[in-house]
């Protein structure tokens, strides 16, 4: 029997209905479920490889707060410490935020546009394993001691085979090419899969706006993503076959791989932060109650944002020695991206206003994503400025705001998500005093690491370096950090132990337990292999607030 759409055709039998549709959408089991093509099963496992390349991504970070904690101190030797800095933000920023993001939208869309699956579910499934090689050849590279040291970035000719002799850069370019061509396989998925496979009424001024936000974050990663593998490629010809792209001795141009680089970097922090601001701009109108003040100024913000994106990345580059009327250009367009993301800002907290929050510990990672990233976009406008790019270029003035925006923009509003979701994915309520002493310990520890490093960036210190002499007025500054990275890192293990807590003790959710306006809890929880029993028709944008018996329908 193929399911379909509910035509008002005589009741059948539960169970016998339930059997004859996991028949066609359930997931196989034993050795076979390697073969799992089901969007929820291939998002639950971006999900958890993601989380634990995010703790391997901390445990990295723990190093280098501890080796810089105070002035001399050798925990590491220099050559280790490159290692070790160049795989934290290759891990954070290849293998978790991106993937993370990607696997939240796989497993969430179908639910959310009312539909059984995503267009092209061996696509999903070959992204997967693509994340995942590319991830185990990067991390075979620690376990090996031949890791990557030139740096997240790979700037060349650092990375060139004459400064980087050896395979480290090369696991790097490798395990990247298959990390990106995943993104592009999830992109295309998510893009053709919001375009088409709407539920009946659900018009695209009827979409919920989490479908918005990931629909302009696929499109961005299927335009911004090829350039980077453009240049690892051609960096890798270079290294192996001695092909001349980036060596100025044989007219080859170093700062065409920073350009090639920046070109997927620079809207790749706008493909982080989309879902993140698509999460908030879902679980505020249910926190407060009411429908999110200016839908469709929100679409025309995010549409922009994606737009203007793409005319950012040379601001990364203000002191390469680029002409004055190309600076001009790059850091006007680095300011005006600010006007798209205030309307955002802006229709949060109007609904904020006119509603009556509850602050529940989803509602709590809202407020502090609200208060970090604000903090972190107006450090961004700074450095904007060529002058004071110019002055802060290469310090911890710059680490601290990639943070703040990173940090606050994406991990933020990720764990306000998990909570939201976990009766989701568990079918269990999460715990309000635990989740609520780790919100706090993360937040206190994450400005108290990287508040004062402003601070540490201002008078000096640059980034990248292994350690520092004392009397430079850095000493005590890099302590704080210190001690606050440890309290972010307790705060961590506390929500860990939450969430393990969680599904063996917490509270059977019931029904839609939020109260939330979306499609996704119109389903079991947690949810069966097909989603519904019979698609949901949609006639309004909040379609649970208007039928609250609609789960019992479908």
């Amino acid at each position: 029997m193929t399911p379909t759409r509910n035509t008002g055709a005589p009741d059948t039998d539960p169970d016998q209905l339930h059997d004859q549709f996991n028949e066609v959408w359930g997931n196989p089991r034993g050795w076979r479920a390697l073969t799992i093509v089901n969007h929820t099963s291939i998002g639950l496992r971006f999900l958890v490889t993601g989380a634990f390349f995010f703790l391997v991504g901390g445990l990295l970070a723990m190093l280098i707060r501890t080796q810089l904690a105070l002035p001399g101190y050798e925990l590491m030797e220099p050559d280790v410490y490159n290692q070790v800095f160049t795989m934290h933000g290759t891990v954070m920023m290849f293998l978790f935020a991106v993937p993370m993001m990607e696997g939240l939208a796989v497993y969430l869309i179908p639910k959310m546009i009312g539909a059984r699956d995503l267009v092209f579910p061996r696509l999903s499934a070959l992204g997967y394993y693509c994340y995942l090689f590319g991830g185990l050849i990067l991390l075979s590279s620690i376990f090996l001691d031949i890791a990557p040291k030139a740096g997240w970035f790979m700037y060349t000719p650092l990375s060139s085979s004459a400064h980087t002799p050896g395979v480290n850069s090369d696991f790097w370019l490798l395990g990247i090419t298959f990390v990106e061509i995943s993104a592009v396989s999830a992109g295309v998925e998510l893009v053709v899969s919001i375009l088409r496979t709407r539920t009946n009424g659900m018009a695209l001024h009827k979409m919920p706006l989490y479908a918005w936000y990931i629909l302009v974050m696929a499109m961005m990663i299927v335009v911004g993503f090829p350039p980077l593998i453009l240049g690892s490629i051609l960096l890798e010809l270079e290294r192996a076959a001695g092909m001349p792209f980036f060596d100025v001795a044989r007219g080859g141009d170093p700062v065409l791989w920073q350009h090639l680089f920046w070109l997927f970097g620079h809207p790749e922090v706008y493909i982080i932060f989309l879902p993140g601001a698509g999460i908030v701009s879902t679980l505020i109108p249910v926190f407060c109650q009411r429908p999110l003040v200016g839908y469709r100024w929100v679409v025309l913000g995010v549409l922009t944002t994606g737009f203007i994106s793409f005319g950012l990345w040379v601001h990364h580059m203000f002191t390469v020695g680029i002409p004055q009327l190309a600076t001009a250009f790059f850091s006007a367009a680095s300011m005006l991206v600010a006007i798209p993301t205030g309307v955002q800002i802006f229709a949060w907290l109007a609904t904020l206003w006119l509603g009556k929050p509850v602050y529940k510990v989803p509602m709590l990672w809202l407020v502090g994503f609200l208060i970090v990233f604000v903090a972190g976009g107006l450090t961004g406008v700074m450095l904007a400025l060529v002058p004071f790019d110019w002055q802060v270029h290469d310090t911890h003035f710059v680490v601290a705001h990639m943070h703040y925006v990173l940090v606050g923009g994406m991990v933020f509003p990720l764990m306000a998500g998990l909570y939201y979701w976990l009766p989701h994915f568990s079918g269990r309520m999460p715990s309000a005093k635990l989740g609520r002493w780790g919100f706090w310990l993360f937040f206190i520890g994450f400005n108290v690491t990287f508040l004062i490093m402003h601070w540490t960036g201002l008078i000096g210190m640059p980034r990248r370096v292994y350690t520092y002499d004392t009397g430079l007025g850095w000493d005590m500054p890099n302590l704080v950090s210190s001690i606050g990275s440890f309290i972010m890192a307790v705060g961590v293990a506390t929500i860990l132990l939450d969430i393990v807590l969680h599904f063996r003790f917490g509270v059977p959710a019931p029904k839609n337990p939020w109260n939330a306006d979306t499609l996704e809890w119109a389903t079991s929880l947690p949810p069966s292999a097909y989603n519904f029993v019979s698609l949901p028709d949609v006639t309004d944008r909040h379609p649970l607030w208007k039928d609250p018996d609609l789960p019992d329908s479908v």
